[in-house]
This record gives structure tokens, C-alpha cells and sequence, in this order.
């Protein structure tokens, strides 16, 4: 069956000497695996490869056949250039680190529109501003809504939020419980968009402290999250 999805790269493996397997969340089945045979092999092959560049937003036709694990691409497109996102190294930066955590987060092989287009959208924001120190604090704050556990703000008047429950509480009830710092933080950013994110005002260590933060809210509700490998590098570029 020949489909024509816009697709976000996820990750690339090289397979044997001429071959890549290529990862990508698709606009119309989630997560697809690819195969792209001897894009390795010759100059036209490897004008090609620099589709693939992680995050990179691509329009693909491709050959879909439901019992394959490696499906096959027939045609593939730029859908947004990018200005900065691969060439700026702060922002390759972030690029490198979300892509990680995406990988590790997305699962799942259906259509999920609300998703998709929260991806398109903030990488594009990303693409074209010049103040993005907080950015990747925002996109994994809002990526909660989409995974399913963004924090309840029923009670975001109280003085503590609770990791493990995904709520704010008067008091604090185990070693998950927050205040402080990052508390604020999340106060903050709950009540923030991309646009506004130029206002909230955080040092180094702050920054580093929320995402460490966060990333453990990822891991006390997604049983398969693990803290990317790229958060040293990660926290030293942004040092």
C-alpha cells in the first residue's frame, strides 16, 4: 500500500556497510521503523542521508505493508527547512538531547494528530527564535499533557507537588514531594507559553536542577523511561 505521511526523525542506525535503519513518528502510524538500502553506497546516496538528520521534518511516501518490522520509503521530501536547528550548536544541542528523550517515550504505532502536530509546531518555534534557553523545560512540561500524566492543577496554590501522584498538596507526603526552587519553576512554566518563555528568568543551576527534576517525573510514570545519555554533554553545552 503506498502512503504519503509527514514524518519527525527520531534516531538513524547504520546496517551493514550501505544500509540505514531510520526511525521516525509519523503523522499517520506513530512510531515506523525504516530501511533505506545502500544510502550509504554512492554521492547521491548520501545526499539523501542528510534528510535523516534528527528532528528533521520530512514528507515520505512509503510503501506500508502491515506485518513488515522495516518498512520501505519511496520517496523522500523536505517538508520545513530549517535555518538553525542543525547548524546552531546550542540548538543542535537540544536537537540531539529531545530526539533521545522522544525515542524513549514514544511507543506507540497509531495515529495521534494532537502529538504530532505539538512536535511540528514547537520545533518550528524553536527553528526561528533566539531566546530558547528554557525551551527544552517547556516542551517536556507540555509533552506530559500528550503522554498522559501533566500535573493536576486543581490545588497549584499549595506549597508542594507530589512527583509519584502528579498533583500539588498542602503538606509533604513522601520523598517525591517538591517545594522550593523548582516548585516555583513549575509553577511558573505551567502558567507559560513559548512565546512568554523569554520572561521566566533562571540561572544554570536552576535549569539543571528542574530538568533533572523532570526528567524523573518522566521515569516515575513511564516504567520504560531511562535519563538520556546525552544529559552530561547536555548540561555542560548549557553550562
Amino acid at each position: 500500500m503506498l502512503i504519503t505521511t509527514n514524518a519527525i526523525v527520531l534516531s538513524k542506525l547504520k546496517y551493514r556497510e550501505t544500509d540505514l535503519i531510520v526511525r521516525c513518528y509519523t503523522g499517520q502510524y506513530g512510531i515506523v521503523s525504516f530501511l533505506l538500502r545502500n544510502v550509504l553506497k554512492s554521492k547521491k546516496g548520501n545526499a539523501k542521508v542528510a534528510y535523516f538528520q534528527v528532528l528533521s521534518q520530512l514528507k515520505l511516501e512509503i510503501v506500508y505493508k502491515n506485518n513488515r518490522s522495516l518498512q520501505a520509503i519511496k520517496e523522500a521530501k523536505l517538508n520545513h527547512m530549517y535555518s538553525s536547528l542543525h547548524s546552531n550548536v546550542l540548538k543542535s544541542s537540544i536537537v540531539m538531547f529531545l530526539a533521545e528523550v522522544l525515542s524513549s517515550t514514544l511507543k506507540e504505532e497509531e495515529q495521534n494528530e494532537t502529538l504530532f502536530s505539538y512536535l511540528e509546531t514547537t520545533l518550528l518555534w524553536l527553528d526561528t527564535h533566539s531566546e530558547y534557553a528554557n525551551f527544552h523545560l517547556l516542551f517536556l512540561v507540555n509533552l506530559t499533557k500528550y503522554l498522559g500524566f501533566y500535573p493536576d492543577t486543581t490545588h497549584i496554590e499549595f506549597g508542594f507537588f507530589n512527583l509519584y501522584d502528579g498533583k500539588f498538596e498542602s503538606k509533604q507526603t513522601n520523598k517525591y514531594s517538591i517545594s522550593g526552587e523548582n516548585l516555583t519553576l513549575l509553577k511558573q512554566l505551567l502558567g507559560t507559553t513559548f512565546d512568554a518563555l523569554s520572561m521566566v528568568k533562571i540561572n544554570t543551576k536552576q535549569r539543571q536542577s528542574f530538568l533533572s527534576m523532570i526528567l524523573l517525573y518522566f521515569e516515575l510514570h513511564l516504567g520504560s523511561f531511562k535519563a538520556p545519555k546525552s544529559l552530561h554533554i547536555f548540561n555542560q553545552v548549557f553550562s
